[in-house]
């Protein structure tokens, strides 16, 4: 976990496939909420031209103030992306939570009716068993008074030993007799309980149903988003290293370490008001999209090393760390703390500073993760030993 999961107190372990369990009503506010989709795109007129960038160029003052325009565009860019996967990510969870409640009501429902069918068959077994007492005590009942059967009976013998055999079948009746009733009240209940659960299966089925649809909308909002945004990020990166005269991949580490930096100062400002504020008494997004490829982002995370300065002995640190936070899959979400991705970002849309699609690209979630690592804690084996340390990073 990163940096803001130490503020927020210890720490929270992925637990996977664990989701948080959310109430009825807060489901239904889930999915009766709209659709969060980003802010308009900005027109095509708002992003620094080419032009513009060609114009600055040989004017240093006119240079700068063209980097500001298109650092600024760059800006608006990142938080369109933000809120655009934030979005999906959220009803991506909702819709998870929802799937689960209603497998959870699944197994009751069956569980129950299972129960009932047998306190039913147990119902029917006690009611022959009487029936059949029934039958034997008839079998030994005459209507002549005892004294008359005694005297008039040639095996007097005989006729105390059914009697006796009538008495037990007596009392064995009285006692099926109220096992019956005790059985067939359990049966009841547990039918009318079945009959429930069928309901909210039934209701939680379809609001699973609902949350997935919403889940998808979200993600194909973002998708388009994102489609739009990428290509309008990929330009101001080459547009600033031509301003910066160097190349949109140094430009783009860059911008994200700076970034980054500015993430941890407004965190930890952050986490010093709330300090003081408390001191004075003052949620297997494997769906919709996303990238699951730990391999392959494993092989990524390798590649990019020697941008960093780093050698390839770190890699085995690097290795260590991410298989403890996320166990390199993109679409881990921590229930606990809302940590998302490879880095287990906190919260998740400070990784909008790498791309747009942060919430679906591994590849993107690693490039803000070694430039947090990078700012941080200078390399992944001081990262790795800050967590074997504290059990964060």
């Amino acid at each position: 976990m990163t940096e803001s999961r130490a503020a927020l107190g210890g720490r929270a372990e992925i637990r996977r496939p664990a989701r948080p369990v959310l109430a009825a009503a807060a489901i239904g506010a889930l999915l009766a909420a709209p659709l969060l989709l980003p802010a308009a795109p900005a027109h095509a007129d708002d992003y620094p031209s080419w032009q513009d960038v060609q114009n600055a160029q040989g004017n240093e003052q006119a240079t700068q103030d063209e980097i500001g325009k298109v650092s600024t565009a760059l800006a608006s860019t990142q938080k369109q992306a933000a809120e655009a996967s934030t979005a999906a990510l959220k009803a991506g969870e909702a819709s998870a939570t929802a799937r689960t409640q209603a497998d959870d009501a699944s197994r009751r429902a069956d569980a129950l009716t299972a129960q009932a069918d047998t306190a039913q068959q147990a119902v029917q077994q006690a009611h022959e068993q009487v029936g059949s007492i029934a039958a034997g005590r008839e079998r030994t009942d005459t209507t002549a008074p005892l004294a008359v059967r005694l005297f008039t009976s040639a095996h007097p013998d005989e006729l105390l030993t059914r009697l006796g055999v009538m008495q037990q079948l007596d009392s064995t009746w009285s006692e099926l007799g109220a096992r019956a009733i005790e059985q067939q009240g359990v049966a009841t209940s547990l039918q009318a309980q079945a009959q429930a659960a069928r309901k909210a299966r039934d209701d939680l089925a379809a609001a699973a149903d609902r949350a997935a649809k919403k889940a998808q909308e979200a993600a194909d909002a973002e998708a388009a988003a994102v489609a739009d945004l990428q290509g309008h990020v990929t330009t101001l990166y080459a547009q600033l290293a031509t301003l910066k005269n160097t190349t949109a991949d140094v430009v783009r580490r860059y911008q994200i370490g700076q970034a980054v930096a500015e993430q941890a100062r407004a965190q930890a400002a952050a986490a010093a008001a709330a300090a003081a504020q408390q001191g004075s008494g003052g949620y297997d997004l494997s769906g919709y999209g996303v990238n699951v490829d730990p391999a392959g982002a494993q092989a990524y995370a390798r590649g990019q090393l020697g941008n960093y300065g780093w050698s390839d002995g770190q890699f085995g640190c690097l290795l260590n760390l991410w298989n403890q936070e996320s166990g390199w899959r993109a679409d881990a979400l921590n229930p606990d703390s809302d940590a998302y991705g490879i880095p287990q970002s906190l919260p998740a849309d400070k990784m909008a500073a790498a791309g747009p699609d942060w919430r679906t690209n591994g590849d993107t979630q690693i490039d803000w993760g070694l430039s947090y690592i990078q700012n941080r804690y200078g390399s992944p084996c001081g990262a790795w030993s800050h967590e074997m340390a504290f059990n964060w990073y």
